[in-house]
């Protein structure tokens, strides 16, 4: 009896022999080779070796017989547990009732095998996949005497199959459900081979129509003509994939703008096997561009024609990017100058400095706007008043996208503004100003009647003289300030750019201030630094401006009080502070003060004085330089301070050597006329010329001087301007046509101050312009410098 596995029932042998293909038992397959003989034991040592696989026999009816170790570790059953059971035992309750045991022994027993896979039961009532073989066992005599049956467990690859039919059934579900993409397979010769509902709804053919045609159908003539379609797979084919934009048919004809992209598709070994295509319809998105292009266009056209506004687009750095008409009329640079540069290009060095461009950017960036006005400089260097609005720009998102600058020259405006503050004033001005230029003139007439007295003591001379010097430079300082006043509202008013070292403009503003500073008795401390202080702007009007400063703390403190005057560099900016402990000022007069015709004290009627025109002087002086100016008061009679900002130059001041060792040059004794029909002015001056040690002839027209000329023979000629008959622009081009060896020096000293003065005396051969009156230290000046030019 043949046992096969642990344990068996007895079965019926099979008798030896070969069962050829014919089914003759008895005809080997190959006679000449006997086939040896297989030990039983080794047939069950292999059904034993089995691990992967349950094998075992069923009788007839279905009762197992045998049970192997593969069965076992399948199943969950020993072989004791087993083997006497029916096989029904390992199927669920549906198979069951489907009398799906006894039909596969059936279709077994009556075709030799049947082959199945379903779910089964482990011995814990756990399910697995199991794929199951049932085989017809016959007797001899052909009899049935049982099944073998081989079933293996196959739930991991069913899992994987089902998941990945799941997968399909997603992925084919999400593709035909899809209805904003046309996403459909080409053959590689382009024919298309699926279709979904998204390819429906854009190109408007059902897949029946469309299937097996040509994708080249969605095509224009146009496209067709210059065999895109070939393209657009050779691309894909080549490259892996193509993307392109353009325009597509529908079924109707109609045209939409496109965005299609086609991926070669390829099997595991790298065939291609077709293409996957995806189309978009992008005509809404498309006319909206459309739409908006024509609406930028429309804009750029709005914004470059504008002339009265200077409008421009700056990246998030400042650098220009846009430019219109409107900035090249106000600022003077064709777009192909600017664009690229930074803003700074239209501010002062002094504003550049002061760190003024950044700092705008800045705020704009931050708080979304800077609203400001100031000077900008035009391409070929003049200022004009610029109000100026930066708005900083952010995308959707919220993202800082640079900023759109619109810029208005408001020169013209500012200017009749301050014409019309000065017409409201006038009428006030007149009556200050016939006021102020008494207060002089009584002194001076008192002191010259005194003077006129006989047998006058030298102490009252000298006081008398030192009143008429004061109130002499009273008005002088009196009628430049007017001329000032002339300047700003006619827009003239203007600095010169020079490297300044500040703490000569303080020493020299000081100097010029302290008789009046020593009249009041005043104490003055000055706080210097050691080393040269830069700024770049004009000396003479930084110097005019602390003058003023000082003596307004002159006049407005008590007698016998103390003045600060202190210089300073705070990081990028040059700080000048003047201090008084005097009258103070009140707080809603600390930025009035700075306006045309107002006075510090208003309250002080008669007693101080003044045109008002000071201090704004002074802040135009210090605005032009690109700084600022502040009045700072505890309120009255606790004193005041006079902040001065500005900008730190960068340029190198050259040192000049120590006036006191520097050599002395000695004025030498030269033959001088005076010209002027002012008998009075030509007479002293001739007077002060002669004390001087110098040989003066004073004349009093300008045919008169080139007639003596002839025979005095003048080294040099100061020469009034505004005479009749003959001026001193003509006596000039006189002179200087006679020969360079003899023609005298020409210094012109007259009542004319203007620059345009200035530049048409120059044409007309003048070495110097000097404007009435001229002090004594000026005329040495002058002497000096004939002497070195004769020597």
């Amino acid at each position: 009896m043949l046992r096969l596995g642990v344990h068996t029932r007895p079965i019926l042998r099979q008798p030896s022999g070969w069962r050829s293909a014919n089914g003759n038992m008895n005809d080997p397959p190959n006679p000449r080779v006997p086939l040896p003989a297989i030990p039983v034991e080794h047939y069950k040592l292999l059904v034993n070796s089995i691990r992967d696989h349950a094998l075992f026999m069923l009788d007839p009816h279905g009762y197992i017989l045998s049970w192997n170790p593969g069965a076992e570790l399948i199943k969950g059953y020993s072989a004791a547990d087993i083997i006497g059971s029916h096989f029904s035992s390992f199927y669920p309750p549906e198979a069951l009732a489907q009398g799906l045991p006894a039909h596969e022994l059936e279709v077994a027993a009556a075709t030799g095998r049947f082959e199945d896979e379903g779910w089964r039961l482990r011995k814990d009532g756990s399910r697995f996949w199991a794929n199951v073989t049932i085989t017809r066992m016959l007797g001899a005599s052909g009899e049935l005497i049982g099944f073998s049956k081989v079933t293996r467990d196959l739930s991991e690859r069913h899992s994987q199959d089902l998941a990945l039919r799941e997968s399909e059934e997603r992925f084919r579900l999400l593709v035909s459900g899809v209805k904003d993409y046309a996403i459909f397979m080409l053959d590689p010769q382009g024919i298309v081979a699926t279709w979904n509902t998204g390819a429906e709804n854009i190109k408007r053919y059902s897949a029946q129509e469309i299937i097996g045609s040509h994708f080249s159908r969605f095509y224009p003539p146009e496209a067709i003509a210059r065999r895109l379609p070939e393209t657009e797979l050779q691309g894909a084919m080549m490259q892996g994939r193509y993307e392109d934009e353009g325009w597509r048919l529908r079924k109707d004809g109609s045209r939409f703008w496109a965005n299609v992209i086609i991926t070669a598709v390829r099997n595991s070994s790298g065939r291609l096997i077709g293409f996957s295509k995806i189309t978009r319809d992008l005509t809404e998105r498309r006319q909206h561009e459309e739409d908006l292009r024509q609406s930028e266009e429309q804009f750029r056209l709005l914004v470059e024609g504008v002339n009265d506004y200077a409008i421009m687009m700056l990246n998030e750095e400042g650098v220009v990017t846009s430019w219109n008409s409107g900035a090249q009329r106000i600022k003077g640079y064709i777009p192909q100058e600017i664009i690229g540069q930074h803003i700074s290009h239209f501010y002062s060095s002094e504003a550049i400095l002061a760190n003024k461009p950044w700092e705008e950017l800045s705020i704009a960036r931050r708080e979304g706007r800077v609203d400001v006005e100031g000077w900008r400089v035009r391409k070929d260097g003049t200022l004009f008043w610029a109000g100026t609005v930066i708005t900083g720009l952010r995308d959707a998102e919220g993202h800082p996208r640079g900023f759109a600058q619109v810029t208005q020259d408001l020169t013209g405006r500012r200017h009749a503004e301050t014409l019309a503050d000065t017409a409201q004033r006038m009428h006030e001005f007149i009556a200050m100003l016939a006021h102020e230029l008494r207060n002089p003139l009584a002194p001076i007439r008192n002191a010259v009647a005194l003077m006129g007295r006989k047998g006058m003591p030298d102490a009252t001379l000298e006081a008398m003289r030192q009143t008429i010097d004061r109130q002499s430079i009273q008005l002088t300082r009196l009628l430049d300030e007017l001329l000032d006043v002339n300047r700003i509202a006619r827009g003239q008013f203007s600095v010169e750019r020079n490297p300044v070292d500040m703490r000569e403009v303080l020493a020299r503003a000081v100097e010029t201030s302290r008789p009046l500073i020593d009249s009041r008795g005043h104490g003055i401390q000055i706080k210097l630094p050691d080393q040269p202080v830069a700024v770049l702007g004009d000396a003479v009007r930084l110097t005019q401006a602390i003058v003023n400063l000082l003596n307004n703390a002159a006049k407005y403190t008590p007698d016998g009080g103390n003045i600060v005057v202190t210089l300073s560099v705070r990081g990028t900016e040059v700080e000048v502070r003047v201090r008084d402990s005097g009258k103070g000022i009140a707080p809603d007069m600390l930025e009035k003060i700075f306006d045309l015709f107002v006075q510090v004290d208003p309250t002080a009627g008669d007693a101080l004085g003044g045109l008002g025109v000071g201090l704004a002087l002074v802040r135009r002086v210090v605005e032009l330089h690109g700084g600022n100016i502040q009045a700072r008061s505890e309120g009255k009679g606790r004193g005041a301070e006079f902040v001065t900002r500005l900008p730190l130059s960068i340029h190198r001041l050259q040192i000049v050597s120590d006036p006191e060792s520097a050599p002395q040059v000695t004025i030498r004794q030269m033959r001088i006329m005076v010209v002027d029909d002012n008998k009075d002015a030509a007479d002293t001056l001739n007077l002060l010329l002669q004390s001087m040690g110098q040989v003066v002839c004073a004349v009093y027209d300008g045919a008169s001087a080139l007639s003596v000329a002839q025979t005095f023979q003048p080294d040099a000629v100061l020469l009034d301007i505004g005479m009749p008959l003959m001026s001193g622009y003509e006596v000039a081009r006189a002179f200087h046509a006679q020969d360079p060896a003899t023609r005298p020096v020409l210094v012109a000293i007259t009542g004319w101050g203007q620059e345009a003065d200035k530049e048409r005396a120059q044409a007309a051969g003048f070495r110097h312009h000097f404007v009435k009156p001229v002090s004594e230290e000026l005329l040495r000046a002058v002497l000096t410098d004939i002497s070195v030019r004769a020597s």
